[in-house]
């Protein structure tokens, strides 16, 4: 179906609205909606807490009974299923739009066509696949959940210019400067959970949180009430009973594959939430570990902040959907820690990587990659 420039400007609008609830949207998708009638735009929402309107419904409260022979514009298909809330399809039936334009179709499996379907059933005039590829890039981690039942898995690291972490002695504070510590902080506030390895509670007392501070946006109050669950692969149970991450606002889930013993009973009185899952050659296997995030917990996207030990099993593994890299315009020599434990031997070995966006932040520069793992030998 080919649509016209009028239909583009509007779609690019309902992108650009549901691009607001990038940070609160968790465990649902990121959807926004305009309503148009007579060429002009008689009301616009979007999603912004699960539990809450959908962008739809939020939408139609603007309009105030203007939608009557409305388009509406909506950058996920309208969900058809009694959740939370009542379904979006129905409440645009009753509300008497007479077309609706999705951008994609939802993957939801509840959904999956069933909402597009129940419009069309209600005469109303129905399409899909308007800026499909920009509406997809507002939900990966949703899309991956739904469509494979993983999360969407970040690694965040920071190096030097010669791809060092740390000093020997471990001292790391601070490699990169404060615009980009603002966007790791950022990246955290999105994603619905954020894991790191025992050895980073244990060396650097980790604590995990997104903090209003240093978001360094307008609305940061709001965003910090949603913490994204942190989780420590911790495979031993060694994790201190005073450790600051146990004392955070939000969820600390500790995941383990030892035996259940005393340590975990005091654990969980010290605040932290315990999961055993399946150990692969001594620890905690990570496969198990993101299909019980995305089962289990809803998770979307999963931030890792880790060591080089635990961040190099996650490529070995091709877990990796995306590579955040902060880098610092230093050196930190060859005696320091590398960025990644991956012990590689022949160049067919190799994990190729394409650059989907650099930029300056501050004095350090940020590269995103996604790994090619096709093309690995």
């Amino acid at each position: 179906m080919s649509f016209s420039v009028a239909d583009r400007q509007y779609m690019a609008r309902a992108i650009q609205l549901a691009r607001q609830g990038l940070y609160t949207t968790s465990p649902n998708p990121r959807v926004g909606c305009v309503l148009v009638k007579n060429g002009q735009i008689v009301g616009e929402g979007f999603h912004l807490r699960a539990g809450e309107g959908h962008a739809e419904v939020n939408a139609l409260a603007v309009a105030a009974g203007q939608a009557q022979g409305a388009t509406a514009y909506v950058t996920l298909e309208p969900c058809s299923h009694y959740g939370r809330t009542p379904p979006c399809a129905e409440a645009l039936t009753n509300a008497g739009v007479s077309r609706v334009v999705a951008a994609m179709v939802d993957p939801n499996p509840q959904v999956a066509g069933r909402g597009m379907t129940m419009l069309a059933e209600a005469g109303i005039e129905t399409a899909s696949g308007l800026l499909e590829t920009e509406a997809r890039a507002l939900n990966p981690g949703f899309i991956k959940r739904m469509e494979q039942g993983l999360p969407y898995l970040t690694l965040k690291a920071a190096s030097s210019l010669d791809g060092r972490t740390a000093m020997q002695s471990g001292e790391s504070q601070w490699i990169t400067g404060p615009q980009a510590r603002c966007q790791v902080q950022r990246l955290r506030a999105r994603s619905c959970a954020v894991v790191t390895g025992v050895e980073s509670i244990l060396h650097d007392d980790s604590a995990l949180t997104v903090r209003e501070a240093e978001l360094a946006l307008d609305n940061a109050a709001e965003i910090v009430k949603r913490q994204p669950l942190r989780v420590v692969l911790d495979s031993q149970l060694r994790t201190p009973l005073t450790a600051k991450i146990l004392t955070q606002p939000g969820r600390t889930l500790i995941v383990y594959c030892a035996d259940p013993a005393a340590r975990a009973d005091e654990l969980a009185q010290a605040g932290a939430e315990l999961v055993q899952l399946p150990a692969l050659a001594g620890r905690v296997d990570l496969p198990a570990l993101l299909r019980y995030l995305a089962d289990q917990q809803q998770c979307n996207e999963v931030l890792v902040e880790t060591g080089a030990t635990l961040a190099g099993a996650f490529i070995e593994q091709q877990l990796l959907d995306r590579l955040e890299l902060f880098m610092a315009m230093k050196l930190l020599g060859s005696d320091a820690r590398p960025l990644f434990d991956l012990p590689l031997t022949r160049m067919a070995q190799q994990v190729p990587m394409t650059l989907l966006d650099s930029r300056q932040v501050g004095q350090d520069l940020w590269l995103s990659f996604q790994p090619d793992y096709q093309e690995t030998a």
